[in-house]
């Protein structure tokens, strides 16, 4: 299996709701590192498994939809706990929407599996990996 990493960064707000999470209860703020890995079984006629340029393109774009946001503000995520788990697989959700709809490209398509990783801290990360 082949697989092609790119990577950016979002800062978000938000407050989560749950005794569980104690002063993380409260409106704080996160700076995640945001890796998505693509998978592929075989490579296409240049050798490539995805066009890096549209990965880290596409990737950048979705990423906007959240980045310098109070994630408890916007539609798309109202009454959820956006736990850096959580975070990952709605992003995953998107790439794998446009992997699937050609948005980067015909090499795009061929991706079966996808992870996305979100690195909270040096120390603590969560990951949401399936296929396309």
């Amino acid at each position: 299996m082949y697989s092609l990493t790119v990577c950016d960064h979002i800062m978000i707000a938000h407050s989560f709701q749950g005794a569980e999470f104690g002063p993380a209860q409260r409106l704080h703020g996160a700076t995640y590192a945001v890796e998505a890995e693509f998978r592929a079984a075989k490579l296409d006629h240049l050798n490539l498994l995805i066009d890096i340029g549209l990965a880290k393109t596409e990737l950048r774009r979705l990423l906007d939809t959240v980045d310098y946001n109070n994630l408890d503000t916007l539609p798309q995520l109202a009454g959820q706990n956006t736990t850096t788990e959580f975070m990952a697989a709605h992003i995953h959700g998107l790439l794998a929407h446009a992997l699937r709809t050609g948005t980067m490209g015909d090499g795009g398509r061929q991706v079966n599996s996808l992870k996305v990783l979100l690195r909270e801290s040096p120390v603590a990360w969560a990951a949401f990996e399936a296929n396309v």
